[in-house]
């Protein structure tokens, strides 16, 4: 009963409401005080709310891992008023998570992949570095954005991206500034310190399955040289072990969970689904609001404060452009009226690319037979029952961070172990007892682009990744394939390790290698960069520090497409950060910061462990 009665608040114009009740409460106000006739009052009040009841204080675009937030922080502040639009549909079925089990069963994660429901669904230009290949980018079109589909991966970056942040014009995003809002965000089950959070909405756990091929492959990465770190979040990124999760009590915890639903009850916040923002409206270079299309119906709404841009590092620049911000002669050159000359929207594109080296395992221990029909009812149905077992994990427990060579200052290669084989995405079954690692350079020197197909916001940007355009991203795959190997050879996973599947071990060669790379490495789905903040000095800055975009008023951008460069990891906790960060500079807070906290430095650069 209580889903139903939710589901009514969920589509009623609460916020209407809301300022209908504020009208009415200044009226009251001025009647005791002026002696106003209760009849004009009430005229006036009617009068205010129809013209106003497309009005709010602050309209976002985006319901995805910084839209929740900012939904959630702003409409703290009773008296703001705060609209969500989101282009893809709720994630709940009739109000309940279980009958979404797709988005919500941790291990049901390839679901989400394999189709368009949830789901961008956005494909690369052939990519000319690597044999032409057509690369597939799945990014979240749901409440919770792409943390309703990610791998749940909770991992923060290295300090020192915060500190080149700072350094490349994001003054005020160095480390000091950034740890504040991750614990902040954060409630880790291992309780609060210095580096995790204890009371924040975002809970992170660890993983529980205690598989013998985690601890096989932490013992293996040890014997190779590489130390053990407790927490690849905290004062050690560098190493290998057990990695921290967005799951909760078994259940994927995205942004939806964690900051949205909290939030929705509080009748200041209104919530549209399945609502595609095709223009921001502007008068003159002042933001007024935006235009949307629902049920095939064009409408407009409007923001007396302010528009945030959440839609993410392919949405939100493809946005400004069909908007008249962008680079000028793109724009002309498609009959778009220019708002605002702007060269860096779009560009700066980065993402992580990664290869699978997957060896085939001896025994049968592997999640093969988990993913045989019977065994997945069973564990689909304890799953339902009782949120448990092999469906309430990712199965991505383990992992590590390394230098690539000496003098590499911090980690540029990121590892992920499964217990399993995934091909394809995992749009292909597992076809034998296996195990694999996620490996690949965090820090690519490769640098893209995306720009606008057509006018048509229903159209897929043109995207361009740029992949391996470099000769030191290419070097660096090389050294991602022989140091993984070094490690599957250890004597920890002796007694598991078959025969080499992929590469495969005709693959010796560095000619070889990079053949393999080009043939079989794929998006980590990193996305970033492509509307960069920076110094508005910077002709190729798109957002100030403050998160204002350069050049117009009243508008902002808050998501991954922020991001000056790519961090050393994964990118759902960092866009976390940036919105609750963004969440106080919007509300006028003094911002936090943590001074000389403690990160680790390698004892010598001479050696690459």
């Amino acid at each position: 009963m209580s889903y139903l009665m939710k589901g009514i608040k969920w589509c009623s114009p609460v916020s209407q409401m809301c300022k209908v009740t504020g009208s009415l409460f200044k009226a009251h106000t001025l009647k005791s005080v002026l002696g106003i006739s209760e009849l004009q009052i009430s005229r006036a009040s009617s009068q205010l709310s129809s013209e106003k009841a497309d009005s709010y204080n602050y309209v976002i675009i985006g319901a995805g891992s910084a839209g929740c937030v900012l939904a959630n922080r702003l409409t703290e502040d009773p008296l703001s008023t705060v609209l969500l639009l989101e282009a893809g549909p709720k994630d709940t079925l009739l109000g309940s998570k279980r009958l979404l089990w797709k988005i919500h069963m941790p291990a049901a994660l390839t679901y989400n992949l394999c189709d368009e429901k949830y789901n961008w669904y956005y494909h690369t230009t052939p990519q000319k570095h690597m044999d032409n290949r057509i690369m597939y980018w799945p990014r979240g079109r749901v409440w919770g954005g792409s943390s309703s589909l990610n791998a749940m991966v909770y991992i923060r970056g290295h300090a020192e991206d915060y500190n080149r942040w700072s350094r490349e014009g994001a003054t005020g995003w160095d480390y000091e500034h950034c740890l504040p809002y991750f614990k902040k965000a954060q409630t880790h089950e291992l309780g609060p310190n210095q580096y995790r959070g204890g009371n924040g909405p975002l809970h992170v756990s660890r993983g529980k399955t205690n598989h013998p091929l985690h601890q096989a492959f932490l013992e293996a990465a040890q014997q190779a040289g590489y130390p053990f770190t407790d927490d690849m979040n905290g004062y050690q990124q560098e190493g290998f072990g057990w990695m921290d999760m967005t799951v909760h009590q078994g259940q994927r915890w995205s942004t939806a969970s964690a900051y949205l639903r909290p939030a929705i009850s509080r009748p200041n916040l209104s919530v549209a689904e399945k609502t595609l923002v095709t223009k921001i409206l502007f008068q003159g270079t002042k933001c007024i609001g935006v235009e949307y299309v629902k049920n095939g119906q064009r409408k407009k709404v409007f923001a007396n404060k302010e528009v945030i841009l959440s839609g993410g590092a392919i949405n939100s620049p493809q946005l400004l452009m069909l908007s008249g911000i962008g680079n000028a002669d793109d724009l002309k050159s498609l009959g778009i009226p220019v708002v605002c000359h702007l060269p860096g929207v779009g560009q700066n594109l980065q993402d992580h690319l990664e290869v699978y080296v997957q060896q085939k395992c001896t025994k049968p221990i592997t999640l093969y037979s988990a993913q045989k029909p019977l065994n997945m009812l069973r564990i689909g149905l304890e799953w339902l029952w009782k949120f448990t077992g092999d469906g309430a994990t990712a199965h991505l427990e383990t992992g590590g961070f390394i230098r690539s060579e000496p003098g590499v200052p911090h980690p540029d290669i990121q590892f992920h172990f499964l217990p399993s084989q995934v091909i394809d995405h995992g749009r292909v079954a597992s076809t034998m007892e296996a195990y694999q690692v996620h490996v690949g350079p965090m820090r690519s020197t490769s640098v893209g682009w995306l720009k606008l197909k057509s006018t048509d916001p229903s159209d897929h940007p043109i995207i361009e990744p740029n992949y391996l355009s470099t000769e030191r991203d290419v070097w660096e795959f090389r050294q991602c394939v022989k140091l993984t190997r070094e490690i599957f050879a250890q004597k920890a996973l002796e007694k598991f390790c078959g025969p080499e599947i992929q590469p495969g071990s005709h693959v010796q060669s560095d000619k070889e290698i990079d053949a393999f790379v080009r043939q079989k490495a794929d998006s980590a789905y990193h996305p970033s960069c492509t509307c960069k903040m920076g110094q508005p000095s910077d002709s190729t800055a798109v957002v100030d520090p403050q998160t204002k975009v350069i050049g117009v008023e009243n508008l902002r951008v808050v998501d991954a497409s922020i991001m000056p460069s790519v961090v050393s990891g994964n990118l759902n906790a960092p866009t976390i950060m940036i919105a609750e960060k963004a969440a106080d500079i919007i509300k006028g807070l003094p911002t936090l910061q943590e001074k000389n906290v403690p990160v680790y430095k390698p004892k010598t650069l001479e050696t690459q462990r």
